[in-house]
């Protein structure tokens, strides 16, 4: 599986509790995770172990969308978050398993993402693509500081 792997690392000024909350809230799923020109509907999402998400990602330019979803394996709040992932188009297959371990850092939190058993259709430069291009938005969600 490691040929069908990508793996991400990130610092963000921000804490812990703050980046997961981002990875489990759906309004903030569909603000940050799709990647520059598509947009993101949440269908459903309980994130607790055995709890489910279903996704949709709709290119902005053609309308064409693709639906994923699947089931979170294990979570320890602003630790660890791990779920399974399955594209509905047959032309996908396989099951992904991705894991996002969080750990407080002096100037805030380390994130690492471990995403495998992407299917081979899709090109592993596209897939580090999307996720540095989901990771910019991520960190400008979580790293604002707004005083209310």
């Amino acid at each position: 599986m490691a040929e069908n792997t990508v793996r991400l690392h990130r610092v963000l000024r921000a804490p812990a509790e703050r980046i997961f909350r981002a990875f489990i809230t759906p309004e903030a799923l569909a603000k940050w995770l799709p990647p520059n020109g598509f947009t993101a509907t949440v269908h459903e999402l309980d994130a607790r172990i055995g709890g489910r998400f279903r996704m949709s990602f709709c290119n902005f330019s053609n309308q064409h969308s693709h639906s994923f979803g699947g089931e979170y394996v294990e979570i320890l709040p602003n630790e660890l978050l791990c779920y399974s992932d399955v594209f509905d188009d047959p032309a996908l297959p396989g099951i992904m398993i991705t894991t996002i371990r969080l750990k407080a850092v002096a100037c805030g939190s380390e994130l690492s993402i471990v995403q495998e058993g992407i299917p081979e259709a899709i090109p592993l430069e596209m897939c580090y693509l999307g996720w540095q291009e989901s990771l910019v938005q991520l960190a400008m969600l979580v790293e604002a500081e707004i005083q209310e």
